[in-house]
């Protein structure tokens, strides 16, 4: 008897992970003109000096720091061994947490603090892109879509250290003028994909 509940079970798990599954990827559609905290990337909507509401940090040795991020939300549907796993993506800057210090408003600063917000949306795009090429299913759509998020988390991390490491926050001219240059191009190619 025991045997038999046993292969039953094996059998309606196995159906249950062939089950056809359909993964809906979007981005978070919220209009630019909000005037909340929060600002959602869009490449047309540019990263102005009155963005920045949070207190600076007399103590850091950056002129203004950029706080961004990116996250999702994930929901799924079944019904008649079929499932609908949706993903919704967003990448934002937090106003309140974004500062510049007195004296420091300059378009080179803004730059250099717009490409932060831009290597945050670069990762999110690369999160994207593994997330279509996963092989999400029923059983693991939760644990393997947070293991891609945090590989992209540690991703976004270590770019944006080395972004303001090699250009010393912005500071060594040469090396900012190179990273501008790269990341532009990264930004081209992710258009065109």
């Amino acid at each position: 008897m025991k045997k038999n509940i046993l292969a039953l079970i094996l059998i309606f798990s196995t159906i249950s992970v062939k089950a056809q599954v359909t993964v809906n990827i979007q981005w978070q559609n919220i209009k630019s003109g909000n005037t909340g905290d929060t600002i959602y990337y869009d490449s047309n909507r540019k990263l102005t000096w009155a963005d920045f509401k949070g207190n600076a940090n007399a103590a850091s040795p950056a002129a203004a720091i950029t706080e961004s991020g990116f996250g999702y939300l994930m929901t799924m549907q079944s019904l008649n061994n079929r499932a609908s796993i949706n993903i919704t993506v967003y990448c934002y800057f937090n106003k309140k947490k974004s500062w510049v210090k007195r004296g420091m408003k300059n378009d080179y600063g803004l730059l250099h603090e717009q490409h932060h917000f831009d290597i945050t949306y670069i990762n999110t795009c690369l999160f994207i892109q593994k997330l279509k090429t996963a092989k999400l299913n029923r059983l693991n759509y939760n644990s393997l879509s947070g293991k891609i998020y945090e590989e992209y988390v540690i991703a976004l991390n270590k770019m944006q250290d080395e972004y303001d490491g090699e250009t010393s926050n912005g500071r060594i001219k040469e090396v900012q003028a190179e990273w501008n240059k790269k990341i532009d191009q990264q930004l081209a190619a992710l258009i065109t994909n």
